[in-house]
């Protein structure tokens, strides 16, 4: 069989192209970034998201609002119940007042009754008396003391049982401010706000619809650095190592490219199969190792953009 001179040549075209290629880079892969979706924390219509895809946003921005009404309303009837606590609480100070008043009354009789029984021993001493008298006077002094030791222990029952029905009633107002406080919580919820500085990759709800707490409201991702998912053969591992500078390879048309620096960030310790989408340099290889470049981003960088890399920044 013979061999035509151009296709010979055409051969040899083709090995020159693929040995370029070949000491054009050492690895390949595709780029993706950190994605984030952001979900709602609160349900209820959704009153305004002002936000679109490619949009670059900054951590914190206030991005939308979810109706608070429901909870307004509910955190109001729990104020107005915990409103209402100290009209049932008892004042137990008029009624131990009134005790007390009693007391010196009969402390006052108790004094006087004193005062009579002095009298009494010195009229009986003249024979002006007589001591039936003073056995009535005595008795009148041990009915008065225990009248006041009774007043006393009213007093002390009296604030006993009005302490305890108030604390009863009281005890409810902690768990209504927690209520409160939890529902403070939930309405500072319904603002929509930013997670991280990035731009907007994809948005899933619009002003008006009803929403969940925990469904996706938008996808973002940091494209500021982006991330260069490649893949190396075993015998590529000796040439790498963590926070090593790499050259990355982007295409701009069929025979030019861009360069970037890059750093690498990750290196898998077990390897895998090799992705049918990805290309190594010895296309023989079955299993390959992940390694992760960070690249910053000039902004013609995208998510799903092919790329190369040059392990020697020399070359």
């Amino acid at each position: 069989m013979k061999i035509s001179q151009y296709t010979f040549l055409g051969m040899a075209i083709l090995f020159a192209a693929c040995s370029t290629e070949d000491k054009r880079s050492d690895a390949s892969g595709t780029f993706e970034a950190d994605e984030v979706i952001v979900s709602a924390e609160a349900t209820g219509k959704i009153l305004s998201l002002n936000l679109e895809e490619g949009m670059n946003l900054r951590k914190g921005n206030v991005v939308g609002t979810i109706d608070p009404v429901p909870l307004e309303l509910q955190k109001a009837q729990l104020e107005a119940t915990i409103g209402t606590l100290h009209q049932k609480t008892m004042d137990v100070k008029p009624q131990v007042k009134l005790l007390k008043d009693q007391g010196e009354v009969l402390k006052a009789q108790l004094e006087n009754a004193f005062s009579e029984r002095i009298r009494l021993h010195n009229l009986i001493k003249a024979d002006a008396a007589t001591t039936k008298q003073l056995d009535d006077i005595n008795l009148q002094i041990d009915v008065l003391k225990k009248q006041i030791e009774a007043n006393q222990q009213q007093i002390k029952v009296q604030e006993t049982i009005t302490g305890t029905q108030n604390n009863t009633v009281l005890s409810e107002y902690t768990p209504l401010k927690k209520s409160v406080a939890q529902i403070d919580d939930q309405l500072s919820r319904t603002r929509i706000v930013n997670p991280v500085s990035g731009t907007v990759l994809t948005k899933y709800a619009m002003a008006g619809e009803v929403t969940a707490a925990g469904k996706a409201l938008y996808k973002i991702a940091d494209l500021s650095v982006i991330t260069l998912r490649a893949y190396i053969t075993e015998t590529q591992l000796s040439q790498i190592k963590l926070n090593q500078k790499v050259k990355v390879l982007v295409d701009t048309d069929p025979k030019h490219y861009k360069t970037y620096p890059g750093v690498i960030t990750m290196i898998a310790d077990k390897a895998e199969f090799t992705p049918k989408t990805i290309q190594t340099k010895d296309e023989r290889a079955n299993l390959v190792y992940a390694i992760k470049v960070h690249v910053k981003n000039d902004g013609l960088l995208k998510i799903g953009m092919y790329g190369e890399i040059k392990f020697d920044m020399n070359q």
